[in-house]
């Protein structure tokens, strides 16, 4: 028998679909993932959804071969039942099931995979008569069953084949417990709602009473929110600092940036033991007479094509100590000015140093950097692994595995995740997942350089990923890269050269206006209440006296603000109480 499993949905839920006019049985996303190797898989997530016979028993009944493969089903010491492909000439022979899938639904997908011997990367792979969609991967092992959790979307309705390839061809892929679950739009944006309600937001109750603490009945007040505890902001580059049409844009909007290059090696030390930070001090000065938190970055990038030129010429041990120097010099200089570091950047496309110095190069540069600045939170920083689930190289299970190494190597401080999100095209559903796996590290995660490719749907990609990424329980905050350069940008502008917003830059502002910048007016009750539900983070609270009929020379002078702190609670129906003197 497989592990059960057991969710306990909250009733909230239920009468949520109820208010909003959607179904009143549809489904609550599933965040849990299990990052364990285990003896019996779990059971399939959603009862297995549109799939026919997902835990295999009733035979071989839905499943059939994918190329050349041989089926056998299987039936283990404790009773589960599982499906093998076996005699594997090519990666993608494998076991197959036919869907009819819609392109206006989102679906996520899991499956439970183990291999006959070794480790293999498995993918799981929909074909359609327009293309392929790779759904998702994991790394399965011998011995054990690997959760593998995905999803997808199609361009067009239709005829799909779902069917898992490896490279490792002498490799058996056993597959169990296999779902497909599809949503409709309106119900993915439920998940954003409860996620938003529950994570981002807390129940407010506020009395509005006189000097006497009498309740004040029909007052009017406006909450206004002066500050958003999630982060999210905007990278600039060295082009703001003598631009006060960019500095009004983008001050008008953020509290956090990055700086887009003049933090790296190159640009502090472009001749060896010659630096210069010119720059990036006068850009951080720039940023804190702004009240604008900076992360750092970076501190060493594994992209061998981005390191200062005259590094390729060291030998390791020249190496040894220009690496030293660089961390020392950098961090010291900004240590406790800044909110993170980027430590290590793309390590897990990339082995510059770890290729020179050494497999532990990566925990030792974070060991130093621990040392150097305690406060600033310390991330790993890599792409595709929320963008590309055919990206093996940096596939959540490549994530995390990275992260076990450097605790393996010695360095058990503060680490931080950070997903750089460079989209091409939006696979939504893939992106929830994955960041629902790379979550059970237990780490904070940040999506550090949110852009997409440039499109005639590049906007609306940008608003699906930033509400995506806005409502997951596990992101901690968002940059966006886009730096604004007169010559064009990285890959995304949010403006024109006049500082005009282009599509993306109102999805900026719209994006801004609903999560960051709430403004409400209401009226207290009969005895002076009122209740909402506010975003985390500071308000101002005034009240207007002015009387419609009255000259506005006669009105009362309006009284002084009143600030309020929102802050997260034990528990998502806790209610935050505050009385007001008005």
């Amino acid at each position: 028998m497989k592990r059960r499993t057991w969710c306990y949905v909250d009733l909230s839920v239920f009468f949520f679909f109820l208010i909003s006019g959607f179904l009143a049985d549809a489904v609550p996303y599933d965040y849990s993932f299990t990052n364990e190797c285990l003896e019996t898989p779990n059971n399939p997530q959603y009862k297995g959804g549109i799939v026919v016979n997902p835990e295999l028993t009733d035979g071989s009944k839905g499943w059939t071969s994918f190329g050349n493969a041989k089926l056998k089903l299987q039936t283990s010491q404790n009773g589960n039942q599982f499906v093998v492909a076996h005699q594997r000439n090519r990666s993608f022979d494998s076991v197959s099931q036919k869907f009819v899938l819609d392109h206006n639904k989102l679906y996520t997908f899991s499956a439970w995979v183990q291999v006959s011997h070794s480790n293999a990367t498995v993918v799981a792979t929909f074909k359609t008569p327009t293309g392929y969609y790779n759904a998702g991967l994991t790394i399965a092992k011998s011995g054990c069953w690997s959760m593998l959790k995905g999803g997808l979307t199609v361009n067009e309705s239709g005829s799909a084949q779902l069917y898992f390839q490896s490279e490792n061809i002498s490799a058996d892929i056993w597959i169990d417990s296999v779902s497909l679950q599809p949503f409709t739009r309106e119900e993915w944006n439920s998940h954003h709602h409860q996620s938003i309600q529950k994570v981002r937001k807390t129940k407010v109750k506020i009395q509005v009473v006189n000097s006497k603490g009498q309740p004040l009945t029909n007052k009017t007040l406006t909450i206004a929110q002066k500050y958003a505890k999630f982060p999210f902001g905007c990278a600039i580059n060295k082009n703001i600092l003598n631009n006060q049409a960019y500095k009004n844009w983008f001050l008008s909007r953020f509290k956090y940036t990055t700086f887009e290059n003049e933090m790296k090696w190159y640009a502090n030390e472009p001749q060896q033991n010659h630096e210069d930070y010119w720059a990036a001090d006068r850009l951080l000065q720039f940023a804190k007479s702004n009240g604008v938190s900076v992360r750092g970055h970076n501190v060493f990038w594994e992209d061998p094509k981005y390191q200062p030129y005259w590094v390729y010429k060291l030998d390791p041990k020249q190496l040894a100590a220009a690496v030293v120097k660089r961390i020392n010099s950098v961090m010291r200089r900004y240590s406790g000015q800044v909110i993170a570091w980027d430590v290590v950047n793309e390590n897990l496309h990339f082995n510059f140093f770890e290729s020179k110095l050494g497999a532990t190069a990566s925990s030792k540069f974070y060991k130093t950097a621990r040392a150097l600045d305690r406060s600033a939170a310390l991330f790993l920083n890599d792409f595709n692994s929320i963008e590309s689930p055919g990206d093996h190289v940096s596939s959540p299970d490549s994530y995390l595995w990275k992260i076990k190494q450097i605790r393996a190597q010695g360095y058990n401080g503060p680490l931080s995740i950070g997903l750089e999100g460079h989209f091409s095209q939006c696979n939504i559903p893939y992106m929830r997942s994955a960041i629902d796996k790379i979550a059970t590290s237990g780490l904070p995660i940040w999506l550090t350089e949110v852009d997409v490719h440039s499109g005639p749907n590049q906007a609306t990609v940008l608003e699906q990923v930033l509400r995506e990424a806005h409502a997951h329980p596990s992101v901690n905050g968002i940059i966006l890269w886009s730096a604004w350069d007169p010559k064009g940008c990285y890959r995304m502008c949010l403006t024109d050269n006049n500082f005009r917003n282009l599509p993306t830059g109102d999805v900026v502002d719209k994006i801004l206006r609903e999560f960051f910048g709430a403004v409400i007016t209401a009226t207290t009750d009969s005895s002076g209440f009122y209740e909402t539900s506010l975003t985390h983070g500071d308000y101002e609270v005034t009240f207007s006296d002015f009387n419609s009929n009255q000259p506005r020379k006669y009105a009362k002078a309006p009284k002084m603000p009143q600030y309020l702190k929102v802050e997260a609670l034990g528990s998502s129906e806790d209610i935050l109480h505050f009385k007001i003197v008005a």
